[in-house]
């Protein structure tokens, strides 16, 4: 496995660091980001997974989101990938919301995805393992978090994987994208038309399988996104974890809507759950 520093500048104390990789996984080379507060120079600190939505990159957070100032106060190491394989070789669709940044954090099983498009083993195995061999990372204090798609990943992959995160977050995210129309696509076109295969990467139906989690989730949605009533219903997922008696603090917000203005607003309040947590 290749590892390069594209750069490394500092930045409230720590250091905000962009990286890349030569991905086994996906089939790819990989670029990331990482913020290490000034504690990781003293020794290893508790890790942040940023996911971002649709169409981003590792870039969309770390310029956007503004969560360096407070990251570096509660000595969280902030990690964020990109969303989808890349590369000349790596399949693509027209559409947005499809292909290239809409990984969708999901295994691909169908033709001619399957080969690239394995975000979920990429951000769950091959990455966090990267990291814990070039980073000063407690591996054993990881949380995650994310935004709309990211949001999705976010939760899908901590209700998965309980024992590795120990706490969870999300920015409007997709709770059920069995349920609305950029899941529908995405789903079909990765993992095929059984909807029962579906349910693997569904929040909901997750929650309904698994039960409740030991620790709180945190949503944040803004109430003017204009992807809230046929994309995000966040409604769904509340329903869901009051069945299973999940503690679930869901926080919307009057004037708010989809983009990093909305993020940037709650990202400290994000960070702050998660720190409480992870120490």
């Amino acid at each position: 496995m290749t590892f390069e520093v594209i750069s490394e500048t500092a930045c409230f104390g720590g250091v905000q660091g962009y990286y890349k990789h030569t991905s086994e996984t996906l089939g790819c080379e990989m670029r990331f980001s990482v913020f290490s507060p000034r504690q990781s120079r003293e020794g290893r600190v508790p890790v942040l997974w940023y996911l971002s939505g649709l169409t981003c990159t590792e870039d969309n957070a770390t310029v956007k989101a503004g969560f360096q100032r407070a990251a570096n106060e509660l000595g969280l190491m902030v990690i964020c990938p990109d969303t989808s394989p890349r590369g000349d070789d790596v399949p693509d669709d027209d559409g947005y919301d499809f292909g290239k940044g809409a990984g969708f954090y999901v295994d691909a099983t169908e033709a001619p995805w399957a080969k690239n498009f394995r975000m979920y083993s990429y951000v769950t195995e091959e990455l966090p393992a990267l990291v814990a061999d070039k980073f000063p990372a407690d591996m054993a204090a990881q949380g995650i978090t994310g935004h709309s798609m990211g949001g999705h990943g976010a939760l899908t992959i901590f209700l998965k994987n309980r024992d590795r995160y120990k706490s969870v977050s999300a920015f409007a995210p997709i709770v059920s994208p069995m349920n609305c129309p950029w899941g529908e696509k995405a789903l079909t076109g990765y993992i095929g038309a059984d909807r029962a295969a579906w349910a693997d990467y569904d929040a909901c139906a997750l929650m309904e399988q698994h039960g409740a989690a030991d620790t709180e989730i945190l949503i944040d949605q803004g109430l003017a996104d204009n992807f809230l009533e046929g994309q995000l219903k966040p409604e769904l997922f509340e329903a869901a974890c009051q069945k299973a008696g999940q503690k679930l603090t869901l926080r919307k917000h009057a004037g708010y809507d989809h983009s990093y203005f909305f993020i940037s607003t709650f990202i400290e309040d994000h960070l702050r759950h998660h720190a409480a947590q992870l120490s």
